[in-house]
């Protein structure tokens, strides 16, 4: 005759079998109820990893590469909480009408906001989330390492190198020029342009100049800037940076009328946004030697068309939008961008909130 004992033994598996499938049956029912999120792109995993073991959303996402396509962006944001998105997705009223009124928060894995329609985000009352100071730092090396590609002629030089052209030294073949003794011109100054003018004290860069909407004077007094209008930051210049936010005021700020007043030997750095410059008036001042050259690394379009005009200049140089682009930086945006996102959907204060 069997004891107790002997049948809580027999039965032990089943009862464990029975408690494990009501987990799961109690842990999908909670999963219905927990917020959606969409997910734009393929992201670095640290962001990834916030949202998944945060265990307080559903994710759907386009696991690629390349940007989700907007028929299938509109499909998907139908009924969600939460839009984690990218630069490359426009988030208009398109898309906010696909979402429908469930939608209360978009995090933007980056620093500008320009993609997307604050002003119908704020008559929704939907908080957006967006990623600065994280990629400063990388933003800046960038920068810097661009302002010496151009004014020390390093991709045309290596092309010379690789195809013939090089031959006996000459005294005058291949001369950029130096950052010793030049004065610096940073159109919108900000922690990125303060980045900037640190890294390039150690070059011995005599003058900093900068221009904004008004004067940053805490800001300028830790580099020494002296604060001037637009004209003579033109003027004076012989390196002009771009790190302005694109608003309207700013949209081709940098245009004929800008590059007209510069040095024949000044270079003209971007690494802002593309739409900030006139890139029709940049050509021209570039072929008709208005300024020495020009660094890029934002365009209109992006990506700009192989065959476009910019690429067929030796006194230019572009690059596919990469500042900030090293595995640190772009885990942390996506950390970032995570975070705010959670913390909207929590009714929270988010750590990097755009004021609307």
């Amino acid at each position: 005759m069997w004891s107790f004992s002997h049948i809580k033994v027999l039965y032990k598996p089943f009862v464990a079998e029975f408690s494990t499938c009501c987990k799961l049956q109690a842990m999908k029912a909670a999963g219905r109820h927990l917020p959606k999120v969409y997910i734009t792109r393929r992201i670095p995993p640290d962001g990834l990893n916030i949202l998944k073991q945060s265990g307080s959303c559903q994710i759907e996402q386009w696991d690629s590469d390349d940007p989700v396509p907007r028929s299938e962006l509109l499909k998907k944001v139908s009924g969600v909480q939460g839009l984690y998105c990218l630069l490359t997705e426009k988030i208009d009223k398109e898309v906010l009408d696909a979402a429908g009124p469930s939608l209360k928060v978009v995090s933007t894995m980056s620093v500008g906001y320009d993609h997307l329609s604050l002003e119908e985000l704020k008559q929704r009352g939907i908080r957006v989330g967006f990623t600065p100071d994280v990629l400063t730092e990388a933003v800046a090396e960038l920068t810097v390492a661009l302002l010496l590609a151009t004014s020390r002629r390093l991709i045309e030089a290596v092309d010379e190198a690789k195809n013939g052209g090089w031959g006996t030294w000459k005294p005058l073949w291949m001369c950029g020029s130096g950052l010793t003794g030049s004065t610096f011109g940073i159109l919108g100054l900000g922690r990125i342009g303060e980045a900037i003018a640190k890294r390039l004290k150690p070059f011995g860069v005599k003058k900093f100049l900068y221009n904004d909407i008004a004067p940053r004077d805490e800001l300028a007094s830790r580099i020494s800037a002296e604060f001037v209008s637009l004209e003579e930051l033109a003027k004076q210049s012989d390196f002009i940076t771009v790190c302005c936010a694109l608003t309207p005021e700013t949209q081709e700020i940098c245009n004929k009328h800008l590059f007209s007043r510069m040095k024949k030997n000044a270079i003209f750095v971007n690494t802002s946004r593309g739409a900030v410059v006139n890139q029709e008036d940049l050509y021209h001042a570039l072929v008709n030697g208005q300024i020495a050259g020009a660094g890029l690394d934002v365009t209109v379009p992006e990506p700009l068309p192989t065959d476009h005009p910019l690429f067929k200049l030796k006194n230019c140089v572009i690059l596919p939008h990469i500042a900030s682009a090293t595995v640190e930086t772009r885990n942390a945006m996506s950390a970032l961008a995570a975070n705010n996102l959670l913390a909207g959907l929590r009714g929270d204060a988010m750590p990097k909130e755009v004021p609307l």
